[in-house]
């Protein structure tokens, strides 16, 4: 079992930064992929970014390509994820999700661990 916190949401206008840290516990974190998905009011959750465990890649949507940054700090078991230049669109709850395969980081099927969530609200 894994179990995922995250935090660092809130309310910033358009053009502004927050970071999103998401820590893990029960499971070697650093045998997971670990993932950033989002939901906006009305539409189905969707992938943001990844961080493959076994190559140390990182994969994101195109939507924050450029804008969004995923890392993590294995020593604190902690995966974060750094948004800048936010937008009104940007504006979701943002779950964090872990994968012990990392198979198929762009289906939220694939992740067997899910944080509580944390809501982001971007205004123009």
């Amino acid at each position: 079992q894994v179990q995922l916190v995250e935090s660092g949401g809130g309310l910033v206008q358009a053009g502004g930064s927050l970071r999103l840290s998401c820590a893990a516990s029960g499971r070697t974190f650093s045998s997971l992929t670990m993932g950033w998905f989002r939901r906006a009011p009305g539409k189905e959750r969707e992938f943001v970014a990844a961080f493959r465990f076994f190559n140390g890649n990182t994969y994101y949507a195109d939507s924050v390509k450029g804008r969004f940054t995923i890392s993590r700090d294995n020593s604190k078991n902690t995966v974060y994820l750094q948004m800048n230049s936010l937008k009104p669109e940007d504006t979701a709850v943002y779950y964090c999700a872990a994968d012990p395969s990392g198979d198929n980081i762009w289906n939220q099927r694939d992740y067997d661990y899910w944080g509580q969530g944390t809501q982001v609200t971007v205004s123009s």
